[in-house]
């Protein structure tokens, strides 16, 4: 099962963590874990090349981690654009959680 968790900092999203693998197929063929990869990393992508944020971001594809962590010291526009693309990925991937409950948990702390 894969874990995303959302962080919250001061009522806004302020970070994504992803951890495991979702078990629907086998490696390479698991469909849930490529569409919950490709949501949270787009956030990310968005947030670094887009934003402009210098996101804390660690990665291990073996063990199916990933973490994004957005600086507290943010521009106004900066922290504008941040919380578009957290929230926008949260709904993806709870559009996902909706259809694939069984593989995905999903937490908001």
């Amino acid at each position: 099962m894969t874990t995303v968790r959302f962080i919250r900092r001061g009522g806004v999203l302020a970070g994504v963590t992803c951890k495991g693998h979702t078990g629907y197929a086998e490696e390479g063929e698991d469909i849930v874990c490529a569409a919950v990869s490709s949501v949270v990393q787009t956030a990310v992508l968005g947030l670094m090349r887009l934003a402009g944020i210098d996101v804390e971001y660690k990665v291990d594809e073996k063990e199916g981690f990933l973490s994004a962590t957005i600086p507290e010291k943010l521009t106004a526009a900066q922290r504008h654009d941040a919380d578009l693309i957290l929230r926008t990925a949260y709904l993806g991937v709870s559009d996902l959680y909706e259809e694939f409950s069984d593989f995905i948990n999903l937490e908001v702390e």
